[in-house]
């Protein structure tokens, strides 16, 4: 059996020092693991070797118990068992399909007992693949996510093509072989710290699903106290993003048709590890660490209001509108009709921006049976950052459907 230790150090603003904090647990109840095998199936298997990392006396230090051999398997469990049993968070990729059953197996056909058995397992690829479409990733393979992030490799093999350069090493004990079996599994250990920084990304997306339910009334003045109440004066709102600029843009299309749009600024929360890109319905964001920019077409129209209670209204055919019966009495019977829900509308010229959620009353439509809704781009709004900052929060959250 051959075994490395190796050092690792991070950055003082590294999130590994906020793993704790994430997982709930000290340092030293962390483990990252990664296994090399002969294969995919331990019935016909065999593990070669075992990437450990640990945290010691406030360093991280990476462990490779590697296997000279089949017969060498039972001898590097063992050392993993006897050393690495006080461990409650196990960090892997991949892990619980994989590694965690694999060694599982070979635990108990060795009679060796599991020190893991018991543990938590903190499966970063299973965290991160919900998120794939989100964060634009191809596929959710290691690699993928290490370049999305920045990280590059030395060593370019991945777990298939490493089987004959086991094999290879067997034979011969080169020296070669050795250091590109020991590289490629120091950097897939290494690798899932590398990786860590996409729980900022789950935090991110995390404060889009936890926005308070609200409908803000933009033909009244806007204030955020009006609409969220913490629960003591210390508390803040916390929104996903807020507006440090907002502009009217206007630009040609490529028929040359005039088109308006709002362009915002905006302030993250936090820094993202990587830019966050999306489109939808013409909406258009990116980030750029903690700042991001978001661009919203302008619709001017024409579009009509609804009322709810028609049976309290009339319709004017001449007019093409509705009003109340209070008011309606002076109008001959033969100019008016009872108001059904598709007719009983006022109209109104105007600016207006597209919503998906009834987030800003009141709502505009073009035709009863539109199933899209617009409210008043008026004073009350462009004059509030929080109904924008608002507004942005509800746009970024469409577009990554979160």
């Amino acid at each position: 059996m051959k075994k490395s230790i190796k050092n690792i150090t991070f950055s003082d603003d590294h999130i590994i020092h906020k793993l704790p904090q994430i997982l709930g647990c000290s340092n030293s109840d962390i483990l990252f693991i990664d296994i090399e095998t002969t294969g995919l199936s331990p019935r016909n298997s065999d593990i070669y070797m075992i990437g450990l990392s640990y945290c010691e006396n406030d360093s991280w230090r990476i462990v490779q118990l590697f296997a000279e051999n089949a017969g060498e398997e039972a001898h590097i469990l063992r050392t993993f068992a006897k050393n690495f049993g006080n461990h409650s968070k196990i960090v892997n990729f991949n892990g619980d399909r994989f590694d965690l059953p694999f060694l599982k197996s070979k635990f108990d056909k060795h009679k060796i007992t599991n020190p893991i058995e018991d543990a938590d397992s903190v499966d970063l690829q299973k965290i991160i693949r919900p998120y794939q479409d989100q964060l634009g990733l191809i596929d959710c393979k290691q690699r993928t996510i290490e370049m999305y992030l920045g990280t590059t490799r030395k060593n370019k093999h991945d777990g298939k093509s490493l089987l004959p350069i086991y094999a290879s090493y067997k034979k011969t004990m080169a020296r070669q072989p050795l250091e590109i079996l020991f590289l490629h599994n120091y950097e897939d250990v290494k690798g899932m710290f590398a990786l860590l920084p996409m729980f900022l990304f789950l935090k991110f997306f995390s404060l889009f699903r936890n926005l308070p339910a609200t409908s803000i009334k933009t033909d009244e003045p806007i204030s955020p106290e009006r609409y969220f109440s913490p629960d003591s004066p210390d508390e803040e709102i916390v929104l996903p993003v807020k507006a440090k600029k907002v502009q009217a843009n206007y630009y040609n299309d490529y028929e040359g048709n005039l088109k308006k749009e709002i362009f915002m600024k905006l302030a993250l929360p936090f820094a993202l590890p990587s830019s966050l890109t999306g489109h939808i319905d013409d909406c258009y964001f990116k980030t750029d660490k903690d700042e991001a920019i978001l661009r919203i077409p302008i619709y001017e129209a024409e579009l009509k209001y609804f009322y709810s209670n028609y049976s309290d209204y009339y319709y004017l055919p001449k007019e093409d509108t509705a009003i109340h019966k209070s008011i309606a009495s002076f109008v001959d019977k033969k100019y008016r009709e009872q108001a059904k829900p598709d007719n009983c509308y006022t109209k109104k010229n105007g600016q207006y921006l597209r919503e998906w959620d009834l987030v800003f009353t009141p709502f505009f439509k073009s035709d009863y049976k539109d199933e899209r809704l617009f409210f008043d781009l008026n004073a009350n709004l462009k004059q509030s950052r929080f109904a924008l900052s608002v507004y942005a929060s509800h746009i970024i959250a469409h577009i990554l459907e979160i």
